[in-house]
């Protein structure tokens, strides 16, 4: 539920504050120990049903460069990358997500990791070699909320390609920039974000106090992760950054000559939420992928947090245009640290999809007009069952 803070209201019709208006009553217990300093998203451990078609999709489509592979294992990484890779696609019978890995600031924050998991009883595994090739001594654990997480520091160092422009396409992917994961409970995950040190840039709330997504970073851009409300524990997406909104107009291009259009989920667009242009796919298995650029800097001490109404129809896409309820309902599986896949827990908070676009949701491009200030032949887009 929001706590009751002082908001603005901007002319681009959404709220700010300097502190995220978001309340848990039912949160995980702060640790004493010290979290440790995580420094960035760093790469993701996805497992695949075939590796050979997802190897095709992302190097041959999305042009990620190979670091190393195996007959089970592809290491990837972006154009401006300097560790040894930003993605793992490992050969299982399950398509899951076994890792969200971040890197931390010093060796000595693998000790605070431990500790940190440790006191709330969370399943802790510390490798002295890492568990994926190219990085060190490395913690994994089973977080609070069911997710698989590892922190590192140690890393094999690779060429980073920003000079090999020989080397680039039109789509060309450069960084990795940020996870997104799908969660019963957003309130309480984002408190138990906050104790590890990230920081709410952004959200979508309701009269009700109902909050449906936060976005938290720990770099300074919109977010390293996003908690989004549904069934979960989940992974919705991974994404990676292009240079310039054309990079992915290029992706999309590319896409319908190699007549595989119907990798593309949603967009492009302009988000509301983040300011970034976007594009969604889903790669052999269904795993989503978006590409994303141009967000913003939120680094300052005293960054305003912007709250969206969920009502507003600009917070999802800047232009207007619905979201397709695949992208609301559908999502990864995650594994625990012995590769099982955790049991999904449902959302028991209204959900986003049935407030907006399900047979009582509604939407608005103004809010002082309302419903009606969308013109009826708009309206159909945004109710299940008028979507073409």
């Amino acid at each position: 539920m929001t706590a009751k803070q002082d908001k603005t209201l901007t002319s681009s019709g959404f709220y700010v504050s300097q502190e995220a208006p978001i309340h848990t009553d039912n949160p995980i217990p702060t640790p004493s120990a010290p979290a440790p300093d995580i420094l960035r998203c760093a790469y993701m451990e996805l497992v695949v049903t075939d590796l050979e078609r997802s190897r095709n999709f992302y190097v041959d489509v999305l042009g990620l460069t190979v670091t190393e592979e195996d007959e089970n294992t592809v290491y990837l990484r972006s154009i401006e990358e300097f560790i040894h890779h930003n993605l793992v696609l490992r050969k299982g019978p399950v398509a899951a997500v076994a890792a969200f890995s971040y890197r931390v600031r010093s060796p000595e924050e693998l000790d605070k990791a431990v500790a940190f998991y440790t006191e709330l009883g969370c399943r802790v595994e510390r490798r002295a070699d890492g568990f994926t090739k190219g990085i060190g001594e490395s913690v994994r654990v089973e977080d609070p909320l069911g997710f698989p997480y590892e922190f590192f520091y140690d890393v094999e160092h690779v060429e980073r390609l920003a000079w090999r422009y020989d080397l680039y396409t039109p789509g060309a992917l450069v960084r990795l920039d940020h996870f997104n994961q799908v969660t019963p409970d957003v309130p309480r995950a984002v408190a138990f974000m906050q104790d590890l040190g990230f920081r709410v840039t952004e959200d979508i709330q309701d009269d009700e106090g109902t909050v449906y997504a936060a976005w938290m970073r720990r770099k300074p851009t919109v977010h390293d992760t996003a908690m989004t409300g549904g069934d979960g524990p989940r992974m919705h997406h991974v994404a990676f950054s292009t240079h310039e909104k054309h990079n992915i107009l290029a992706i999309c291009d590319k896409l319908g000559a190699l007549r595989m259009s119907d990798r593309i989920e949603r967009g492009p667009g302009r988000h509301g939420v983040s300011n970034a242009f976007y594009l969604y796919l889903r790669d052999p298995d269904g795993h989503r992928v978006e590409i994303y650029t141009q967000d913003y800097y939120t680094g300052d001490p005293d960054n305003p947090v912007v709250t969206w109404d969920v009502h507003d129809n600009q917070r999802r896409d800047w232009w207007g245009n619905p979201v397709v309820p695949s992208w609301y309902t559908e999502a990864s599986l995650v594994l625990d640290l012995d590769g099982n896949p955790q049991p999904v827990v449902a959302r028991t908070d209204a959900s986003e999809m049935a407030v907006t676009i399900g047979a009582d949701g509604f939407s608005y491009t103004r809010p002082g007009e309302g419903e009606e200030s969308m013109p009826e032949w708009k309206k159909g887009e945004y109710k299940l069952g008028h979507q073409l």
